[in-house]
């Protein structure tokens, strides 16, 4: 194995532990966010709320995409992404309400 061999599979090695530990903290972020999302289900249906809130959820996606922005994110990708997270959450405030 030559010297840039090794070099090249340590630098991998190194690059896959941080995708593992950004990983981690994507799974547990989004657990968090789901834990605060339920309790605004809760809240709704205690309340007689609708499930969703088509202007939040557009503010949100203008916020994201600005935030995908200033990250260097490619903005589609954020904005479906966060399209994917909300239809997530309304399915369980529609769960809450039946």
């Amino acid at each position: 194995m030559t010297d840039a061999t090794t070099r090249a599979a340590e630098l991998l090695k190194s690059h896959r532990e941080s995708i593992d530990r950004l990983d981690a903290i994507l799974v547990f972020t989004l657990a968090q966010r789901f834990k605060h999302t339920q309790s605004v289900g809760r809240l709704k249906a205690e309340h007689a709320l609708p499930p969703s809130d088509p202007v939040r959820e557009e503010a949100q996606i203008a916020r994201l995409t600005d935030l995908a922005k200033q990250a260097d994110l490619d903005p589609d990708f954020a904005k479906k992404f966060l399209a994917f997270i909300i239809q997530e959450v309304i399915k369980h405030h529609e769960q809450h309400q039946s």
